[in-house]
């Protein structure tokens, strides 16, 4: 596949995907709209496939994705390179090492991996953030280069590493456990408000079918609060109960601020670290802070 993709259009496509526009990448390559067009399209030619879907912004098609993801590839063997070949100041460059992580793993451990990650090779880090079950799609769009994940199964042309467990437990203020919880959990609490991160979020409904393994989740009020932080002052709050990751309420429930509605019944979610099969010095700095960090914070 490699010879018979022109470096050139890869990377023009590449362009046109980070920049949004068939202008922008025009103007962030240095030559004419025309030109970019030209290259695309001779892309899609050679590879019988269409390769963009033309909305503003332009996002890559299921094919695209896979030249996105080799471009993204290529161009990180290639400063890896030039780096130990001390070509062209190559030294001196900073790299971007993108990654997809999940809103708990950011809001406590996360963080912590990145700082532990060593000064050389100089690195900037462009995070996204989405559900632990959604991360590895953006890996598979090549938008990304390694992610925190929930999938176990590898994605094509990426690595696979256990990092742990994340616990979450069910929590709620004391007063709304004393308001909406007087009676059996199990019929109690699908009846009282709950606070969820998004949409996608299932990790109520998850502990709530354990609870209620005999049928579906009655239908309740549900908030949505899409931040950690915020997901958790809301329970704090009294807002609703939520699984909270227990990393980062311990001391509100060490303090009882909050409770612990079924401390026997933990959740817990594996994680895993997917990257690129890259011989990349940058990727592999990471990777080995991840892991490290996670050893310490999450469960085995």
């Amino acid at each position: 596949m490699v010879s018979e993709l022109p470096l050139d259009q890869v990377r023009t496509l590449l362009a046109v995907v980070d920049e949004g526009t068939f202008d922008a990448a025009a103007a962030a390559l240095h030559v004419t709209p025309s030109a970019v067009s030209q290259r695309v399209k001779a892309l899609e030619q050679r590879t019988g496939r269409v390769l963009l879907v033309r909305s503003k912004p332009v996002r890559p098609t299921e094919s695209g994705a896979v030249v996105v993801r080799f471009a993204r590839q290529l161009a990180r063997l290639e400063r890896d390179a030039r780096a130990e070949l001390g070509m062209g100041g190559a030294e001196e460059e900073t790299t971007r090492v993108s990654i997809a992580v999940n809103a708990d793993s950011l809001a406590t451990w996360f963080l912590d991996a990145l700082t532990a990650v060593p000064a050389e090779p100089r690195l900037c880090f462009e995070l996204s953030r989405e559900d632990e079950a959604h991360t590895a799609a953006l890996l598979r769009e090549g938008l990304v280069m390694a992610a925190v994940t929930s999938a176990s199964e590898p994605v094509a042309g990426c690595s696979v590493r256990p990092l742990g467990k994340m616990r979450y437990l069910a929590a709620a203020s004391p007063d709304f456990a004393e308001r909406f919880l007087d009676g059996p959990l199990p019929k109690a609490l699908p009846r009282a408000p709950v606070v969820t991160f998004d949409r996608s979020d299932e990790l109520q409904d998850r502990f709530l079918r354990r609870l209620r393994p005999d049928g579906g989740v009655p239908a309740r009020p549900r908030h949505q609060i899409p931040t950690s932080e915020g997901f958790l002052a809301a329970v704090r709050a009294g807002l609703g109960w939520g699984m909270a990751p227990e990393i980062q309420a311990g001391e509100l429930l060490r303090t009882g601020r909050l409770v612990s509605l079924a401390p026997d019944r933990p959740l817990d979610v594996p994680l895993y670290w997917q990257q690129w099969k890259l011989d990349s010095p940058a990727l592999a700095a990471v990777a080995d802070a991840v892991a490290r960090t996670a050893e310490r914070a999450l469960r085995t």
